[in-house]
């Protein structure tokens, strides 16, 4: 991928992904087609701080039923980034 700016979509802000940050651990939405190095790069222009570790997980579509009624939850890609012990980043 070549445009890196839209590689991150958005922080994953969830109660285990703040618990997890304390531990430098920050999880992200990512483009469904990028790669761990795309995140890496990606990563490293937008904070200025080079990950130990990029691991991706796929969520996939599930099935509702909400009020009565069948729909779809659409699927997702998400990113945990690693960083040094004691580095931290500011969210925005």
């Amino acid at each position: 991928m070549t445009n890196l700016s839209n590689i991150l979509i958005k922080p994953h802000i969830t109660e285990k992904a703040t618990v997890s940050a304390e531990k430098s651990v920050y999880v992200f939405k990512i483009d469904p087609k990028a790669t761990k190095r795309d995140v890496e790069k990606a990563f490293k222009e937008k904070y200025k701080v080079s990950p130990l570790k990029v691991s991706t997980v796929t969520i996939p579509a599930k099935n509702v039923f909400v009020r009565g009624k069948r729909g779809k939850k659409s699927g997702y890609k998400k990113a945990y980034v690693y960083l040094k012990k004691g580095e931290k980043i500011e969210i925005i």
